[in-house]
């Protein structure tokens, strides 16, 4: 039987959409203003989102990130709109549509398991994050049409 999707943390300009025990997304919408370094991700994530917001004056120390190797089992992507507007839909892994989300300019959404689509609704630009190397056309399965 197919557990039901549930919704969680719709509140500060963000939401953490799940599916059973499983994040499907991470949206951290363009109002989102929480103050300090706040991760919305569990640590064992292959990508990790966070918000940072510090105020004048505040200083990161400069540093480096240690070479660790790591294994990774799935590709995570973050979509940063930056101007328009679209609408993202999101599936279990069996390609069940589960939600619609409309995003607009300076909304972020980490799309974290299942599947996804996009539709733009007004001209779009997107900046896309995903690890790598990418396998071109190898690296997707089309079962969610």
């Amino acid at each position: 039987m197919k557990r039901p999707s549930n919704i969680m943390n719709r509140d500060k300009g963000k939401e953490i959409i799940k599916h059973g025990d499983n994040i499907i997304a991470i949206i951290i919408y363009n109002t989102h203003a929480d103050e300090g370094v706040n991760f919305l991700t569990p640590h064992e994530f292959p990508k990790q989102l966070g918000f940072l917001k510090h105020p004048r004056g505040h200083v990161v120390k400069p540093h480096i990130h240690k070479i660790i190797p790591r294994e990774i089992t799935h590709t995570q992507e973050v979509l940063f709109i930056r101007k328009g507007r679209c609408r993202v839909n999101l599936y279990d892994t069996e390609g069940n549509h589960l939600h619609a989300r409309e995003l607009e300019g300076g909304d972020i959404i980490l799309l974290a398991n299942g599947g996804h689509g996009l539709e733009m609704l007004e001209d779009t630009e997107i900046i896309e994050v995903k690890q790598g190397p990418y396998l071109g056309e190898d690296d997707k399965a089309h079962y969610f049409e």
